[in-house]
């Protein structure tokens, strides 16, 4: 197991950890969490003995393969393929010994060959390809060079990089910053499968749900463990914190707060599935209230002078760069639209926002806007426009010159920039202290609609709580791009699916589009009336006998295939116990037995999940 005794770690003039312990043993999945700042990936880097304690002490067992997921990438002319395979090292090292073998010693040469089967050599390249199509590369990206790639996307590559390694311990450090909905989806599942020991600091709240069975809360520079995702810990966090009377007044104040706001919202709500998935979002966040009373954010986003009926209305428009990318589009924007965009990575939500924000035109089509839009537009390139010589206090004062010194403190201050720190200029901010004053300079405007693409990046999980907050209580429209599911379904009212070049109605909720996108990753493209995601339970007792009959069928086919398949691998494994196929004669013999048995057991194993999966459907219906 990992075991840290007694860490002290100092940075300047600042503890991070002081006399803190854990102990994480093998197998365990651990979130870890704590504001930014408070030192999460620097106990990253102790474990990685990139950074030593300056007391204490961590052992860690000397035979473990630890992989984490670096955070940058250099220029590199690699293609992405090389980039991810040399993430197996000891792959790649038997792979070169194998290229560079001169064929004379044929004991020598079984051995590394064995070594190669006993690694999955012959797989390594489509295991590589698996995970660029999880994480939302497209055919073809995996020849094309590193450097071709953006910075977010080669994050993605560092990720894969780190999934392809074998490894014991797996560190990752915010994953999901750069991926979207689907990719996040994909990875919650490999997560899931993965059987070593887990250490990932996220502030996706429902991503740690999904994935990890412990809670490591640095707070006050010690390591404070929880059992149970992270909804258990809020709970338990939440009792600790009730029972402390300094909190009591201001626990009671913000409960009262939330139960107000969900009878409000119940009073509003419409039968349709998502708002009433938002609905019981709400009523669960009423009893974690007290474990978030210590945030330092309290921020509101004001509430626009003016909501008209109609802010925008897109008539048969084409939506692109060079070529469109959405075309016929038919979207009005109302007053109280809370709208969520869905879709895989590169289908043009991120654009479609763009063209919203009148950032990018119209190739075709109309656009009618209302003579009292006011807009306000977060996305990561907001960050890049910041003027890195002003201060907080100053990006304001520029957009109102005669608002008071004190307002804009105040202001500044529910963002948690308090005191002096409204002043300093921001050129050395973190990233989250960027993003946290881009949304201070979009809610300082009052817009009555909000354009958030990706808003959570870089926040930590108090910062994304207050977010959720604001959202739920702002007045104006909201159209929202985010990975972060427990944002969606506390913030939107109903969904937009843009994909294959169209945007068009999701009836259905988060659950709904997992569904769909399972059914999508199966190599089949849903029809209009599979779109749909009707519950099972609304099915005809006549349409589950064929749902059963066909099941049935697939069940046989499959056992058939497995059969004929554990022949054909029984046949090869006697062939290799014959002694002679290993002579220097025979190499190509060889090599032909251990690559058909490597794709053998690969098809086989893969065709035994299906057949389970396919099992336990028949049982289930």
């Amino acid at each position: 197991m990992i075991k840290l005794d007694s860490i002290s770690l100092q940075r300047g003039n600042k503890f991070l950890l002081e006399n803190a312990s854990l102990s994480i043993y093998p197998g365990e999945k651990w979130g870890l969490i704590g504001a930014n700042g408070s030192g999460k990936t620097s106990l990253f880097k102790i474990i990685l003995r990139e950074l030593h304690e300056d007391a204490g002490e961590i052992s860690i067992p000397s035979q473990w393969r630890i992989a984490h997921m670096a955070q940058e990438v250099s220029e590199s002319r690699q293609s992405a393929l090389d980039h991810v395979l040399d993430g197996d090292e000891e792959f790649r090292r038997v792979e070169k010994e194998l290229h560079e073998h001169n064929g004379e010693d044929g004991e020598a040469l079984a051995h590394l060959y064995e070594k190669f089967e006993h690694l999955d050599g012959y797989t390594a390249q489509a295991r590589a390809e698996t995970l660029l199509n999880g994480l939302g590369f497209k055919p073809g990206d995996a020849q094309r060079n590193v450097s071709d790639f953006s910075g977010g996307w080669r994050i993605r590559l560092n990720l894969a990089r780190a999934l392809m390694c074998p490894s014991d311990l797996l560190l990752l450090d915010e994953p999901t910053n750069h991926l979207d909905l689907d990719a996040c989806v994909w990875l919650e599942g490999w997560l899931q499968q993965y059987r070593g020991t887990l250490l990932i600091i996220s502030h996706d709240r429902d991503f740690l749900d999904n994935v990890v069975n412990g809670i490591v809360h640095l707070d006050n520079q010690r390591l404070n463990s929880y059992a149970g995702n992270y909804s258990a810990f809020e709970r338990q966090r939440a009792e600790h914190l009730a029972q402390q009377a300094q909190a009591f007044a201001k626990q009671q104040e913000q409960i009262a707060h939330m139960e107000d706001f969900v009878r409000r919202f119940r009073a509003k709500a419409t039968k349709a599935r998502q708002a009433q998935s938002r609905l019981k979002a709400l009523e669960r966040m009423e009893k974690i209230v007290p474990a978030h009373i210590q945030s330092p954010f309290t921020f509101r986003f004001p509430q626009p002078e003016r909501v008209p009926q109609t802010l925008i209305t897109l008539s048969a428009a084409s939506i692109g760069h060079a070529n469109p990318l959405l075309k016929n589009v038919e979207l009005s924007i109302l007053g109280g639209s809370r709208i969520g965009l869905l879709g895989a990575n590169g289908a043009g939500k991120s654009t479609l926002i763009k063209a919203l924000a009148g950032d990018l035109a119209l190739l075709s089509g109309k656009r009618d806007d209302s003579p009292f839009l006011k807009i306000g537009y977060f996305a990561q390139h907001q960050l890049e426009a910041l003027d890195l010589s002003a201060s907080a206090a100053l990006h304001l004062q520029r957009l109102s010159p005669r608002a008071s010194e004190q307002e804009v403190r105040n202001f500044l201050g529910s963002f948690d920039f308090r005191g002096d720190r409204a002043f300093e200029t921001i050129a050395h901010f973190s990233g989250g202290e960027k993003a946290r004053l881009a949304l201070a300079i979009v809610a300082w405007q009052k817009p009555n609609i909000l354009l958030l693409d990706e808003p959570t990046n870089h926040l930590d999980l108090e910062m994304c709580h207050a977010l959720n907050l604001a959202l739920q209580e702002y007045e104006g429209a909201i159209v929202l791009v985010s990975h972060d599911r427990h944002l969606l379904k506390n913030s939107v009212d109903e969904f937009l699916l843009v994909d294959h070049g169209e945007v068009s109605a999701f009836d259905g909720d988060l659950d709904d589009y997992q569904r769909y996108l399972s059914q999508k990753r199966q190599g089949e493209r849903p029809s209009k009336a599979e779109q749909e995601l009707k519950p099972v339970a609304t099915e005809s007792a006549s349409k589950r006998r064929d749902n059963g009959k066909a099941l049935r069928s697939e069940v046989r086919k499959l056992e058939q295939q497995i059969e004929t398949m554990q022949r054909r691998l029984a046949e090869i494994e006697g062939a290799l116990s014959d002694s002679s196929v290993y002579d220097k004669s025979r190499q190509e013999d060889l090599t032909k037995l251990l690559r058909d048995q490597a794709v053998l057991k690969s098809d086989l194993g893969s065709t035994e999940d299906i057949w389970l999966q396919k099992l336990e459907a028949l049982e289930n219906l």
